[in-house]
């Protein structure tokens, strides 16, 4: 029996292979290395009311330079299952998708027509080899108010700068989804001193980010945490190139990168990539509790204010207070404004990628913003808020980026001293990013003083936990002590509860 156990414990595929009556000895015989199809596992996503997408990508050598995965250049048909319980003695779909070179062999099987808030386990076939067993889950039927919404979220995983026990500990929670807020991958060439090894060099082509994806795919910790729960997924910088924006980089290196990730992602085939463009930004929906709406704040910003480059900026940047500037673009921020507007549940959450509420870093006397977040587009952040405050919404805005835990609470007008707040943010730390950190840096406490409007820091790895009702969104920051050593352990380093109608953070 494939129980929701012998997942958390990595075994899977011997899970799958008992409930086919096949033995441990078989199963590694057909298990052996270059000969399974499934290395880089499986996945779903975007879960409505009555469907979720359905992921695998085949490959037999993940770490082939090509990024082809060792695949033959020619189409594999892939049979696949979704079941009702674990032991797939329920099957309620069947059917067989093909897995195309020219799609790096990856499959995405969009299924409508499911029960709403119910579980589902499903699989794949390739030939004679059977891939692990994957849990997802369908959104509650619209309306529903008494299924609570259990969400996770991360971002940032450096494969060189650590190990991924972020995703494990993640997938032990079992939530009911995963949002990942960007970098999913780093673009960048070898380390002087890795803690793990990369294969290849710097992403510039399709090959180096299909190979990038697939190394870590392949890692076992992420494999699990995409095995327990759907994902919703963003970019930021690092899936495509360090400090992107706008119309940078090249059409070339940005249409690569963006086939790659639709290619890795269980996205829908609104998100399949016309060469350099891809519309992320969407809504996922649970119940009348919660709408997610994920952000794109790369793809259609103006260019960053004053220096022509990401940096930080003191008060004399004249440039990020103009009224035009937009970070989200202007059929983006027009999408937003109605999906807040037209908003019928009790919590809407913004996941998106960079600090949205203002900060100040630097220490002392004067004044520094960063001109990468939403400081350096003041205007767009004041039609943000202005929308959340007039269509009084309960706002949550999910942060990724900074490689650090924070919280604090989002202004009206964070020109006005005394401008009441509209909304909380949560800021999750990376999974890797940065390294093991520490718990408290040594301008810490400056930081904190000099931005009153913030609430909570930590500087580990990890990943925010939450649950939210109609009556609360409770919120656990979740550290490790280490990422350079495999296998830490994760602690709560911050614990906090905010209320419909209070757009502030209470101690839990």
């Amino acid at each position: 029996m494939i129980t929701r156990r012998a997942l958390l414990a990595g075994g899977v595929g011997l899970g799958m292979s008992a409930a086919l009556g096949i033995t441990p000895a078989r199963a590694a015989a057909r298990r052996a290395p270059l000969s399974d199809p499934f290395q880089l596992g499986v996945a779903s996503g975007e879960p409505t009311p009555d469907g979720v997408v359905l992921w695998t990508r085949l490959a037999v050598d993940p770490v082939a330079l090509d990024g082809r995965g060792g695949m033959p250049d020619r189409p594999v048909p892939v049979q696949w299952q979704l079941a009702a319980d674990e032991n797939f003695r329920t099957v309620v779909r069947r059917g067989t998708a093909t897995a195309r070179p020219e799609s790096a062999h990856s499959v995405h099987v969009e299924l409508e027509g499911l029960e709403p808030g119910a579980e589902y386990f499903y699989r794949f076939k390739a030939g004679a080899e059977l891939s692990p067993a994957g849990r997802t889950l369908t959104a509650p039927a619209p309306g529903t108010r008494s299924r609570a919404l259990n969400l996770s979220f991360t971002s940032c995983a450096d494969y060189q700068t650590g190990w991924f026990t972020a995703y494990r500990r993640m997938a032990e929670d079992q939530p009911d989804l995963i949002a990942f807020l960007g970098d999913y991958i780093y673009e960048y060439g070898a380390y002087d001193h890795p803690v793990r090894d990369q294969a290849g060099g710097e992403c510039l082509d399709l090959a180096g980010y299909r190979l990038r994806h697939a190394q870590h795919k392949a890692d076992p910790d992420l494999r699990l945490a995409h095995a327990v729960a759907p994902w919703a997924v963003v970019w930021d910088d690092h899936d495509v190139e360090n400090a992107w924006a706008g119309d940078r980089p090249s059409l070339a290196r940005r249409a690569a990168a963006f086939q790659a990730y639709y290619e890795n992602m269980p996205l829908r085939r609104a998100q399949k990539p016309h060469g350099a463009a891809l519309r992320l930004h969407r809504s996922i929906r649970w119940g009348r509790v919660a709408n997610l709406h994920l952000l794109d704040t790369r793809q259609y910003r103006d260019p960053y204010a004053c220096t022509g480059g990401s940096g930080t900026v003191g008060p004399g940047c004249v440039q990020r207070f103009e009224p035009s500037r937009t970070i989200l673009g202007q059929e983006q921020e027009t999408w937003l404004d109605g999906e807040l507007r037209r908003s019928e549940a009790t919590w809407d959450l913004l996941g998106q990628q960079v600090f949205l509420m203002e900060m100040d870093w630097t220490n002392g006397e004067g004044r520094g913003y960063s001109n990468e977040g939403w400081d350096g587009y003041v205007a767009s952040r004041d039609r943000l808020t202005a929308a959340i405050d007039a269509y009084k919404r309960n706002a949550v805005v999910l942060t990724g980026d900074v490689h650090s835990h924070w919280a604090g609470e989002v202004k009206r007008d964070h020109q006005d001293p005394e401008s009441k707040p509209v909304a909380v943010e949560l800021v999750t730390t990376s999974v890797t990013s940065a390294g093991d950190g520490m718990d408290v840096y040594p301008d810490t406490a400056d930081l904190l003083r000099e931005n009153p409007h913030v609430t909570f820091c930590n500087g580990r790895r990890g990943y925010v936990r939450t649950r939210i009702t109609e009556r609360e969104m409770r919120v656990d920051f979740r550290s490790l002590p280490c990422v350079t050593e495999p296998g830490a352990p994760a602690r709560t380093s911050g614990s906090f509860v905010i209320e419909p109608g209070s757009p502030t953070l209470n101690p839990a």
